[in-house]
């Protein structure tokens, strides 16, 4: 019988190197405890061990952007940071952004505006936008393209992209007025 094991619990410890290390990292809002070596990139972490397959593999060298996360609220390319860099830090993974049934903003945006091809690139795309609105809630489209400029597209959906990002900015603010006195998400 395959079964496939259950996702690690929060404060597993979960062996993974021979010389590894226990490291407490704050994932999508959640404490865990992963035995890695220090220099384990934080993507080989977050796929294998936490089973959080929203960040992907592209280059492993930082420049694709598909591996894109938050941490403490800045885009960061998982594929280069090693995990004990991180302990104690927030990361935010696409996983951690929205559901299937409430949607983050810029996920909403992306839905809406249809702008993705193959998806490859997209999960790190709506990341680093969800990064840009959190410092700038009101980008022009040369903002928008310097902030997605590290996130390589090959499909041509940028026009598509860039309208997502404009649309996600007014969600945000329909949000917030919506709601004056509610926390943004941690995230955003």
């Amino acid at each position: 019988m395959n079964r496939r094991s259950p996702l690690p619990q929060p404060e597993t410890v979960v062996p993974t190197h021979a010389c590894a290390s226990p490291i407490s990292l704050h994932v999508n809002g959640a404490e865990h405890r992963v035995a890695a070596a220090p220099d384990t990139p934080l993507l080989t972490v977050l796929r294998n061990d936490l089973g959080l397959n929203g960040p992907k593999y592209g280059c492993g060298l930082g420049q694709c952007g598909a591996c894109t996360v938050l941490v403490d609220g800045t885009a960061a390319r998982a594929c280069v940071i090693p995990v004990a860099g991180v302990a104690g830090r927030r990361i935010t993974t696409l996983e951690g952004l929205g559901t299937r049934s409430r949607p983050h903003p810029v996920q909403q945006a992306f839905i809406e505006e249809q702008a993705a091809q193959c998806g490859y690139c997209l999960n790190g795309m709506i990341v680093a936008a969800a990064a840009l609105l959190r410092h700038t809630p009101h980008p022009s489209e040369a903002e928008i393209r310097a902030a997605l400029s590290g996130n390589l597209c090959r499909c041509g959906t940028h026009v598509e992209i860039v309208q997502a990002v404009r649309k996600a900015a007014l969600l945000l603010e329909r949000q917030a007025a919506r709601a004056p006195d509610a926390v943004q998400p941690e995230a955003c």
